[in-house]
């Protein structure tokens, strides 16, 4: 089996945003030769899928301004420095649609962009919803779309749901929940 691994020579941060960095890399190719790799550096996120007491999964709608439109998603959120994936879920839950969870499950890891993004993303199912207080951040604007697991499920298969978190997350569920 052959080694595919690339090897870094040298690093450049092109660009430093508040949570993210844009590098560019120079690597040594598992051929010998040389290439440039242009790549984010993200801190990571946690993903929820909310179950409410009515069995409704709490899905959001949001503008994604990279994509010019509003997106229906499942809540999710990046990690703060330090943070723990689960503790960030918690947080994200109650900040995006003002629930906390009795019970808080951990689903999978997953990578949304391995072409161009370190991002790695934890998926959580959260269940005995408690309703406590919304606290989204200055600048987030979420509406609340309780959702059917099945029509959910139709809107992925349909396209009208399209963000990929929020499809891997409405599929583990139809699995875990069917």
């Amino acid at each position: 089996m052959a080694d595919l691994k690339e090897s870094k020579i040298s690093s450049e941060i092109i660009y430093k945003g508040s949570f993210l960095d844009i590098r560019k890399d120079i690597v040594t190719l598992p051929n010998g030769n040389t290439s440039t790799r242009e790549w984010i550096k993200h801190p990571g996120a946690a993903c929820i899928i909310p179950i409410m007491s009515d069995g409704k999964i709490a899905l959001i709608k949001q503008y994604r301004y990279p994509v010019q439109s509003e997106m229906i998603e499942l809540p999710a959120g990046k990690l703060d420095p330090g943070e723990d994936p689960e503790k960030c879920a918690s947080r994200e839950l109650e900040e995006e649609i003002g629930y906390t969870a009795g019970k808080l499950t951990f689903i999978c890891k997953i990578h949304p962009a391995i072409g161009f993004a370190s991002e790695v993303m934890w998926i959580y199912l959260a269940e005995n919803l408690t309703k406590s207080a919304k606290n989204t951040d200055h600048d987030e604007f979420v509406e609340l779309l309780p959702t059917d697991l099945n029509v959910a499920v139709q809107m992925v298969w349909n396209g009208e749901i399209t963000d990929v978190k929020t499809i891997i997350g409405i599929l583990w569920a139809e699995r875990l929940l069917s």
